[in-house]
């Protein structure tokens, strides 16, 4: 039995939901089962794999507005009163990578929350490029919408063994971005981790404030790691979101590691750097326990 289908048999031995009750259907649309389409070329064995001993994995979906919004968690098996965490995906969904960091969390003994944010707008594993995707998902998803469905689990986990003055949020790319607004837009949050998060960028009806247009209000603390080969986030671009912080007084904090792109946490991608990635989830773990999450 290989790692995948015995994390896949773990969710479905767990308090996984079904939506027909059928377990052929449900492996078939199992959050983090799989690797996004648009994430090719996926390297040919991912760098870390986590498993789930020890640990409970499940499905779960919350109802917001109509819509049931799935989730994969992970939180150390047969414990409560858990910090938390919410794990934010890249454009990508929650495909293996995310799950993979959910397993990390929960091993550090977290109730780590992601949530498929783009449910209503269709499904991002199946787009074959980044440009469809963006087209078709990221560019239709409203922040509000986003937003809101993370105060849905931040209220699920209260309900199910979370510790709320022990919350913290992690995001990647798209959700990096995220995570700087939902730690404007949510007092309760403790502390926020952000891998390259765009700072700044164009703005929409759907998304009218990046994370520069918030920093004056920001009281949350939040690490933010970048990579100074990022082309499409440029260093200046940091800085001035820096800069915007410290004039806010928040306590927030950067790190640019110079040798690294874009994604390079990402150990299923050619973009990975272990040594910053690994350094970077150390710093991650660091900044959410001294501030008490």
């Amino acid at each position: 039995m290989n790692d995948v289908q015995r994390d896949l048999d773990s969710l479905v031995g767990t308090n996984a939901l079904f939506e027909d009750g059928n377990r052929r259907a449900f492996l078939k649309t199992a959050l983090g089962a799989s690797f996004a389409a648009a994430v090719s070329p996926v390297m040919a064995q991912t760098v870390i794999h986590t498993d789930s001993v020890g640990l409970e994995v499940f499905e779960v979906g919350v109802m917001v507005d109509g819509q049931r919004v799935p989730a994969y968690v992970a939180k150390p098996a047969g414990k409560t009163h858990l910090p938390v965490v919410l794990v934010i995906s890249e454009i990508f969904g929650v495909h293996a990578h995310i799950a993979d960091i959910a397993r990390r969390f929960a091993k550090q003994g977290y109730l780590a929350i992601a949530p498929e944010l783009f449910i209503r707008q269709g499904d991002p594993s199946a787009y074959p490029t980044i440009t469809e995707l963006n087209e078709k998902i990221i560019s239709k998803t409203p922040d509000a919408q986003v937003l809101g469905d993370l105060d849905a689990y931040v209220d699920w986990a209260k309900d199910n063994g979370g510790d709320m003055k022990r919350l913290g949020i992690n995001g990647f790319c798209w959700g990096g971005r995220i995570t700087w607004l939902y730690c404007a837009h949510n007092p309760q949050v403790k502390a926020g981790v952000v891998w390259y998060g765009k700072p700044e960028g164009e703005k929409s009806a759907l998304m009218p404030a990046n994370p520069i247009d918030i920093a004056a209000t920001l009281k949350v603390p939040v690490l933010g790691m970048y990579g100074g080969k990022d082309a499409g986030i440029p260093v200046a671009s940091v800085q001035r979101l820096k800069a915007a912080l410290e004039a806010a007084g928040n306590r927030s904090e950067f790190v640019v590691f110079p040798n690294s792109g874009h994604a390079f946490n990402a150990d299923y991608r050619p973009s990975y750097v272990a040594a910053d990635a690994k350094d970077g989830w150390q710093r991650a773990l660091t900044w959410l326990r001294s501030h008490g999450v």
